[in-house]
C-alpha cells in the first residue's frame, strides 16, 4: 500500500505542474459548461420574459374594417402599426416579425353574425417568435370568446351552452420538479466532467509517461505492476472525482442566476444533492477512470492516445440521447446499467423526487462489478512487457 501511496502522490504532483492538465481537468471541463448554460439559459429566459411583458408593435393590414378589435388589442398591450406591402415577402426576410391582416369581407361576415376570418401571418422555423404568436393568439382568443358570449346573449341564451364540458385542470408537478425540464441536461455534463477530469491524467500516466520513456525504469523496480496501476488509477480517480465535484459546485452557484422563481420553478442542488450526486458517480468514474487507463495504455504517444480517448467521450451521450428520443418510465433493472442508473438517479435528485436503497444499491453495485472486470483487464495488460517498450 506504501508503494501505490507513493506512485499516487508521484502522479498527482507531476500533473499538478502542469499547466495543460490543470486547466482542462480542473477548469475548463468541470466550470466551462456550467457558466455557459447558465448564462445562456438566464438570457434566453430573461429575453423571453421582456418580450411577454413589453408592448408589441404588430402592423395590422385592414386595421379600419375592425375598429373594435383593434381597440381590444390596443388596451392588452398591443401598439398597433401601420400595414407593410408584401407582408409574405417581409416575414421570409425577417424584416417583419409579425402581421395581422383583415380581410376586406370582415365588417359584412360580423354583421351577419357569422365567423368573421383575421390572418395571422408569420415563420414558424423562426424560433423568437414562437412566445410573440402565442401572446397574440391568446389576445384573439379572448376577444372570440367574448364577443361569442355576447351574441348568445342578446339571443337570450346563456353562454355556458356553448361550453358543455369544463375541463379542470389540476396540474400535480411541484416547483422542484419542473426544474427537472430546465436542467435535463444535467446529469451529461456531470458525467461529462467526470470523464474530462481523469482523461488527461489517464493519458499522461500512461502513454505519457510511455513517451518520455519513463515508465520502463518504474516497471523496474521491485514494485507489483499491480501495485503501479493502484497508484496510478487512484490519481486519475482523484482528479476525476474533484472535477465533478467542482462541476457540481459551479451548477450550484450559477443555477442561482438564473430566474427560476419567474417561471414557478426551485432548485436544490444543496449538500444532500451534491452528496448523493457523487456517491452514485463515483463506481462510474472508477469505471471511467480505468477504461481511460486501459485505452491509453495501447497508445504509443500522447496524441494518438487522445484520438483515441476522445471516441470514448461520446459514451456518456448514450443515456442522454436515449431518453431524449425514448422517455420510459424508469424500471428496475436500469439502475444496474452503469451511465444509465447515474443518469436516472442524478434527474430524480434535481426534481426531488426520493431515491429507494434498492436503486442505489444496484447503482452502486453494477457500477463497481464494472469498474472491477475494467481493473482485471487493465492488470493484465500492464503485465505485459510491451507496454513499457516505447516508440
Amino acid at each position: 500500500m506504501k508503494a501505490a501511496f507513493v506512485v499516487f502522490v508521484k502522479e498527482v504532483l507531476e500533473n499538478l505542474r502542469d499547466r495543460r492538465t490543470v486547466i482542462n481537468a480542473l477548469l475548463l471541463g468541470p466550470l466551462l459548461g456550467p457558466l455557459l448554460f447558465s448564462a445562456m439559459t438566464s438570457v434566453i429566459i430573461q429575453r423571453e420574459l421582456d418580450k411577454g411583458e413589453k408592448p408589441l408593435d404588430l402592423p395590422v393590414i385592414g386595421a379600419e374594417r375592425a375598429p373594435n378589435l383593434v381597440e381590444f388589442l390596443r388596451q392588452n398591450g398591443v401598439h398597433p402599426q401601420p400595414p407593410i406591402e408584401e407582408p409574405e415577402r417581409r416575414i421570409r426576410e425577417q424584416d417583419a416579425e409579425l402581421v395581422l391582416r383583415i380581410p376586406a369581407d370582415y365588417p359584412s361576415v360580423w354583421r351577419e353574425g357569422k365567423p368573421a376570418q383575421v390572418e395571422l401571418l408569420f415563420d414558424s422555423s423562426q424560433r423568437e417568435t414562437g412566445g410573440t404568436v402565442s401572446r397574440l393568439r391568446g389576445l384573439l382568443e379572448n376577444y372570440d370568446r367574448r364577443n361569442g358570449a355576447l351574441r348568445l346573449l342578446a339571443r337570450g341564451l346563456s353562454p355556458t351552452v356553448a361550453h358543455p364540458l369544463v375541463v379542470a385542470e389540476r396540474d400535480q408537478a411541484t416547483p422542484q420538479s419542473r426544474s427537472g425540464l430546465l436542467f435535463a441536461m444535467l446529469p451529461y455534463f456531470l458525467i461529462l466532467s467526470s470523464f474530462m477530469g481523469g482523461m488527461y491524467l489517464a493519458i499522461d500516466t500512461t502513454a505519457g509517461e510511455r513517451e518520455r520513456q519513463s515508465l520502463e525504469p518504474l516497471f523496474a523496480t521491485p514494485v507489483a505492476r499491480s501495485t503501479i496501476l493502484a497508484g496510478k488509477l487512484g490519481a486519475t480517480f482523484a482528479f476525476a472525482m474533484v472535477s465533478l465535484a467542482l462541476g457540481l459546485a459551479a451548477f450550484a452557484v450559477s443555477g442561482q442566476a438564473i430566474p427560476t422563481d419567474k417561471l414557478g420553478m426551485q432548485l436544490d442542488f444543496g449538500p444532500r444533492f451534491a452528496a448523493m450526486a457523487l456517491l452514485v458517480m463515483a463506481p462510474l468514474v472508477m469505471l471511467a477512470s480505468t477504461l481511460q487507463t486501459l485505452i491509453a495504455a495501447f497508445a504509443r504517444s500522447y496524441r494518438e492516445a487522445q484520438t483515441y480517448l476522445s471516441l470514448l467521450m461520446l459514451l456518456p451521450m448514450l443515456p442522454s440521447a436515449m431518453l431524449a428520443v425514448l422517455p420510459v418510465k424508469a424500471q428496475t433493472w436500469m439502475f444496474a446499467t452503469p451511465l444509465l442508473g447515474q443518469h436516472l438517479i442524478v434527474t430524480r435528485l434535481v426534481r426531488g423526487e426520493a431515491v429507494g436503497s434498492t436503486e442505489i444499491g444496484l447503482c452502486l453495485a453494477s457500477g463497481l462489478a464494472a469498474a472491477l472486470l475494467a481493473w482485471l483487464v487493465t492488470a493484465q495488460v500492464y503485465r505485459s512487457e510491451k507496454l513499457a517498450i516505447s516508440g
